[in-house]
């Protein structure tokens, strides 16, 4: 892990760079680079409008954009205010824009010029929106709004406990729910979820992961952390991150399906990114023989996968690149890592709430100073995620998913507890079947879901895609799992389809596949 500077409060990561490297490459975006010293010129000022316009301690502002450095000056500038930004996934619909923007109460909305004309469709049922900054492009207000704009530092009364992101759940199971991070959150995290990744000012982080996750801000964030340097694409785009290879990025945090589209565009796709010095991966289990092939292409490069939750201000446990080598355990390259520092876990049966035995499997509960404070005006919400602890410590938080962990302390991540399928008396845990039947060189991507059954009470059904040009016999796929599992684990049909339902956010949407399958009065279990 880098030496990091001493912080409280998440700006002064970024303050101690502008003092101590004010001249140093801070970040690049489009054709643009700026220095440590003119970014935070920026979020000082960027502070001093909102401050102009009003906003103060507990207020929300909301930022609408693709990925854009302007989205972390609003945050750090939020940040010296005791105010929060609201980042809103970009790929929602008109009628979940105005949902999230009015839940998270936000005053000013600043939108990128792209999205303009969505937002140009609901304006009028923002209710407390009384400012709408567009960013970018020809119609581009923020430059000026900051240029006549008189640079604040943190104001008197500002708290590290004081929330500073507001980071929307992915809504696979109903209406997003805005996740409250406060500063202390972000430093704790910061400090702790780099692993034993080597960041300096020598190296180049691509920032490509959406900054409306939690997983893209965090991880734009150990930049001014570090020292350094980021190199920030608008999304996550084959020429856009060619380009970014180009330019001597050496770390790159990017999703699974990202690096399955590289094996598949070739060798000469797979060569550009085997320049990076370090590789981390999340968001989504990454099937086995994309990462086999990513290592086999990448030896040079140091891999890391990481798990963790909004809810959780981000990582929680780490795979290391070790692991990821360790030929007497391969059975690890499936498991999600071992707890970061300062990060507390307990497996919990779900029924009796008492933790299981070493090895058993249960709900995971985490207990860490990174956990988020609640949900935006959801006590009820709030309640049932955090659990009062009986050892006069901070609450542990239920994470929906169950796991176990093996006798090396490493995680392994079964399901989660909505979507544990139980047939004939027997737990199974779907992540496990769509990881065999992943292995299989006709599948492109595949969901396990339970569906009702008279005699079983559930039984296993596979809901699978195809690779271009490739299509086998349904009956060909649970043969093949039921060579690799126990027969009740196998897959009892396949139903084929051409892609699977997701979530703005790029989630697997199994409510929607199990619809067609359970009685309409909710029952799905």
């Amino acid at each position: 892990m880098p030496d990091l500077p001493d912080a409280t409060y998440l700006t002064d990561f970024h303050a101690y760079r502008a003092e101590h490297d004010p001249d140093g490459r801070c970040w690049t975006y489009l054709e643009r680079t700026w220095t440590w010293g003119e970014a935070w010129d920026d979020v000082r000022r960027f502070a001093g409008a909102l401050q102009a316009e009003g906003i103060v301690r507990g207020d929300r502002i909301a930022f609408l954009d693709k990925n854009n450095p302007a989205i972390l000056t609003a945050t750090q500038a939020c940040c010296l205010l005791g105010s929060a930004n609201a980042i809103v996934n970009w790929r929602l619909a008109g009628d979940e824009l105005d949902y999230v923007i009015n839940d998270a109460g936000a005053r000013i909305l600043f939108v990128g010029h792209e999205l303009a004309p969505s937002i140009d469709l609901i304006r009028d049922r923002l209710v407390g929106v009384e400012r709408i900054v567009v960013v970018g492009g020809d119609d581009d207000e923020l430059e000026a709004w900051l240029a006549a704009a008189t640079p604040v530092e943190r104001q008197p009364g500002v708290d590290p406990d004081d929330v500073c992101l507001v980071m929307y759940s992915s809504g696979t199971t109903g209406r997003p729910k805005g996740v409250m991070l406060t500063q202390h959150n972000m430093v704790v995290h910061t400090l702790s979820a780099m692993g034993d990744i080597e960041y300096g000012p020598d190296d180049t982080m691509l920032v490509a992961m959406p900054m409306f996750h939690v997983g893209g801000s965090s991880y734009a964030l150990f930049g001014p952390a570090t020292g350094t340097h980021g190199y920030i694409i608008r999304e996550v785009d084959p020429q856009l991150l060619a380009g970014a290879m180009m330019a001597g990025a050496t770390h790159a945090f990017l999703v699974p399906a990202v690096v399955a589209a590289l094996l598949q565009a070739g060798p000469q796709a797979m060569a550009l990114f085997s320049r990076l010095k370090a590789f981390s991966y999340g968001a989504a289990p990454m099937p086995l023989p994309v990462l086999r092939g990513a290592i086999e292409h990448w030896p040079d490069t140091a891999f890391m996968q990481v798990y963790g939750m909004t809810e959780m201000g981000g990582v929680v446990t780490i795979l290391d690149d070790a692991a990821h080598r360790d030929a007497e355990h391969p059975e690890r390259l499936v498991s999600a890592g071992r707890p970061i520092p300062g990060v507390e876990l307990r497996v919990v049966d779900v029924t009796t709430l008492q933790d299981v035995e070493p090895g058993g499997s249960g709900e995971l509960w985490w207990r860490t100073e990174q956990n988020t404070v609640g949900y935006l005006g959801r006590p009820e919400a709030t309640a049932e995620l955090l659990v009062a602890a009986d050892d006069g410590g901070g609450p542990w938080l239920r994470s929906g998913d169950i796991g176990r962990v093996d006798d090396g302390g490493f995680v392994f991540i079964e399901d989660r507890v909505k979507d544990m399928i139980i047939t004939g008396g027997e737990n199974v845990y779907s992540p496990e079947v769509e990881r065999v039947l992943a292995e299989h060189p006709a599948v492109l991507e595949t969901a396990v879901i339970g569906v009702p059954d008279d005699r079983w009470g559930e039984t296993v059904k596979a809901v699978v895609a195809f690779r271009p040009e490739h299509t086998v016999d349904p009956q060909e796929l649970i043969d093949f799992a039921r060579e690799r599992l126990a027969h009740y684990k196998a897959p009892r049909t396949v139903d084929v389809v051409e892609a699977l339902p997701r979530n703005p956010s790029g989630k697997i949407l199994k409510r929607d596949l199990r619809k067609g399958y359970w009685p309409s009065d909710g029952r799905q279990v």
